[in-house]
């Protein structure tokens, strides 16, 4: 039976962009500014004060992390804490900032913007190459949201929120391909939000306003299981542990209603699969 533990002490005004790596959980909260590194066989959480709203982070191969926020692509030193700019693709675009992103199994960096005003298709999926290149992957889009590989490398499974809909890519060389969608989400009257993939090439979405995480098949299109969450506000999730047995959901805070975990990190146990390992940036 499945279990849902709180994990840590820190609450987050919205947390977001889980990803295990090398025995921790890296996260955000992007309206603090925050990136944090959580160890759960200690309790240990570490912080990082990036000076700018950001969306997501990405461990680097060779040591530290690799974000994307207000202000576009940076490197942040874990070590010294200093941070490095690399670029902004949308410095012409106050109202956007970059939102969710992960890498390739190749090393790339794919991150996507979104429009803070709704506006449709303002917003752009892009791509950061290992020797710090950026182009446009995939767009129009309005809110880039999850992101994923298949266990062999070749799909590409995404979400632009507004759409309530995954789609998938062939991933070759480096591009998308044949977009097409593969899952509706409008059974659930909410937002589909991060994601992330198990080792059966099972989709696991959460669901922002919806209190809940997802599988789903994307062969079928069906849904497999869903996990009520004791938080509206359910923003992404991701496998982690020892085994990545664990799947870690984070959680933000309702504008309105107050809730007892709302923008704490959490744990779910017992699920069943295990997730697949994360891919670093190769830069």
């Amino acid at each position: 039976m499945t279990e849902i533990e709180v994990a840590g002490n820190y609450r987050a005004q919205w947390g977001e962009g889980p990803i295990w790596w090398k025995d921790a959980l890296y996260y955000v909260d992007i309206e603090k500014h925050q990136v944090i590194r959580f160890d759960p066989a200690t309790g240990e959480e570490t912080f990082w004060n990036v000076g700018q709203r950001v969306g997501t982070v990405v461990p680097r191969a060779d040591g530290g992390l690799l974000c994307a926020g207000d202000d576009g692509f940076f490197f942040l030193d874990t070590e010294a804490g200093a941070i490095t700019p690399i670029s902004d693709p949308e410095p012409d675009k106050p109202n956007n900032r970059f939102n969710d992103g992960k890498c390739s199994p190749d090393g790339s960096f794919f991150a996507g913007t979104i429009s803070l005003v709704k506006q449709t298709g303002d917003a752009r999926l892009y791509r950061l190459l290992p020797d710090l290149s950026v182009s446009e992957a995939f767009g129009p889009v309005t809110n880039s949201n999850g992101i994923v590989w298949s266990g062999d490398g070749k799909t590409v499974y995404y979400i632009d929120t507004p759409r309530r809909e995954i789609l998938a890519f062939d991933y070759v060389n480096g591009e998308l391909l044949d977009p097409r969608k593969v899952v509706s989400t409008d059974a659930i009257d909410a937002s589909p939000d991060g994601m992330c993939i198990d080792e059966n090439d099972h989709l696991w979405v959460a669901f922002c306003h919806g209190a809940c995480v997802v599988c789903y098949d994307p062969v079928s299109g069906n849904e497999k299981q869903r996990i009520e969450l004791p938080c509206l506000e359910t923003t992404a999730c991701t496998f982690g542990g020892p085994d990545l047995a664990d799947l870690f959901v984070t959680t933000g805070i309702h504008k309105s209603v107050q809730e007892e975990h709302a923008g704490r990190l959490l744990v779910i146990k017992n699920l069943g699969v295990k997730g697949r390992s994360s891919n670093a940036f190769a830069g």
